[in-house]
């Protein structure tokens, strides 16, 4: 007798095409892993490539908790154009002479934007307010305010510095930049920010997200590749990467995935991926007063 198809539980790391919508890339895992339960971590706008995280069946459990994990970006930033989504698929919104655009001022800029920083979202996102999504209210018509929210961005960096002439004549900066940052940070936003800065305006042309958490491109595999041939990685052995790990005996094992909150050692982060003598990744805990409080049970 033939045995059901069963797709494992893992973490499936997507090398996103541009022009794909982070749901159009879970639609198409779906039929690629022959199940509804997919998901992923953490959104990448259609314009940008690179890597998307998904999670497949018990995996999709891990995924809320790998969305607030750092990620790290190559893009290119142009310098004297705004446009209506602060990236190269919006509308110009204004124009202005960049050439005199020096890199001591660009620096001085980039430093500014760099650490714990204030952040307004940029309008055309799916942020929420007050029940709506931003982008839903910009095509409405609407005249709101999006607050501004903490962000940390540890590195930003500037490669190269390029001057052209933009399709319209304006003379324009291109910056091919290096971004990490954590979770909710919008790299249109800082681009669209360093040009207001600047006094010339500025915009995201291009948009590469090279790693997201411990997960690089080195891991990602295209669309067309995982038609190929399913690459999943084994939810013990992405736990293992993303969280700090504490080993228990097969009794605490028992009591763990029964719901017993057991003491647990301090660690420097949270949450911590909790596995058992045979090597079963058992569930994430966070410690609360001494005592380990599961947050999703594997095992």
């Amino acid at each position: 007798m033939t045995q059901p198809h069963r797709t494992p539980d893992g973490l499936v790391i997507v090398d996103k095409p541009s022009g794909f919508t982070s749901h159009d890339v879970v639609a198409k895992m779906r039929g690629i892993a022959r199940t509804r339960r997919v998901g992923h971590a953490g959104t990448l706008d259609p314009m940008a490539t690179g890597v998307l995280v998904l999670g497949v069946e018990k995996a999709t459990k891990l995924l809320g908790h790998l969305a607030l994990t750092e990620k790290e970006y190559l893009g290119t930033i142009r310098l004297g154009q705004n446009t209506v989504t602060d990236d190269a698929e919006g509308e110009i919104t204004s124009s202005a002479d960049a050439s005199g655009v020096t890199r001591e001022a660009i620096d001085a800029g980039v430093a500014e934007l760099t650490g714990d920083i204030m952040q307004v979202p940029s309008k055309v996102s799916a942020i929420k307010i007050d029940g709506k999504r931003s982008y839903a209210r910009v095509r409405g018509g609407e005249d709101f305010e999006i607050p501004a929210r903490p962000v940390t961005v540890s590195s930003f960096r500037v490669y190269d510095v390029r001057e052209t002439v933009a399709e319209d004549g304006t003379p324009v900066v291109d910056l091919v930049v290096s971004v990490v940052c954590t979770s909710g940070t919008y790299i249109r936003a800082l681009a669209r920010d360093l040009g207001a800065d600047l006094g010339v305006g500025g915009h995201l042309t291009a948009l590469r997200r090279t790693r997201v958490g411990p997960y690089g491109l080195d891991a990602a595999r295209t669309l067309e590749q995982l038609q190929q041939e399913l690459t999943v990685m084994p939810i013990a052995e992405a736990a293992a990467a993303a969280f700090p790990r504490w080993d228990v005996d097969e009794r605490r094992a028992k009591l763990l995935t029964n719901g017993v909150r057991l003491d647990m050692p301090a660690f420097d982060t949270a949450p911590v991926a909790a596995f058992g003598p045979d090597g079963r990744f058992l569930a994430l805990v966070e410690e609360q007063k001494g005592k380990a409080k599961s947050l999703a049970v594997f095992g």
